[in-house]
């Protein structure tokens, strides 16, 4: 296990080479690491997990470009009303580099799950997202229980399933 006292020291030690190597060492050191961490370091990391520790999350990985995804958000909508009442939260991450393009996507579909922003691909590059949608369901206690790439309807009962699954477990 890393301890807290080694990742601030590796931080530091990448301070001192540079803002380029401190943001290497922000992606693929302290993001890892400290995803479900409590520790100042979370500073540097534009989107928290541990916010939802405790509930199981439906990750999506989206793009305002992508024709799935227009499939699959409101589904989301349905997800989030169905079982939020018993731990699931529906957490959408875009990966547009220019906000408006995702803002009229929104405007389309009003979702009411947490939208968030990932412009610069640091979340999409930590899950390692391959395509558009990617779908990443992550059980109570943090872990990563399944992994989709792409979103048709036919699979939505598979999907389903697998959430209700993991919703059973404590």
């Amino acid at each position: 296990m890393i301890s807290i006292w080694s990742i601030k020291k590796f931080t530091v030690h990448y301070v001192l080479k540079g803002a380029q190597l401190l943001k290497l060492a922000i992606r693929h050191v302290l993001l890892p690491v400290c995803f479900f961490a409590l520790t100042e370091a979370h500073a540097a990391v534009p989107f928290d997990l541990s916010e939802f520790r405790g509930q199981v999350v439906y990750l999506d990985f989206w793009a305002s470009w992508c024709g799935p995804c227009r499939q699959s958000f409101p589904w989301m909508q349905t997800l989030q009303g169905a079982y939020s009442s018993q731990g699931l939260k529906v957490v959408a991450i875009n990966v547009d580099t220019d906000r408006a393009d995702a803002e009229k996507f929104l405007q389309l579909f009003h979702p009411s799950f947490d939208v968030r922003f990932d412009p610069a691909g640091d979340m999409a590059e930590h899950f390692k997202v391959k395509g558009m949608p990617t779908s990443v369901i992550i059980d109570r206690h943090g872990a990563v229980r399944y992994t989709h790439i792409g979103f048709r309807p036919v699979d939505r009962a598979t999907y389903e399933d697998q959430l209700r699954r993991v919703l059973t477990e404590k």
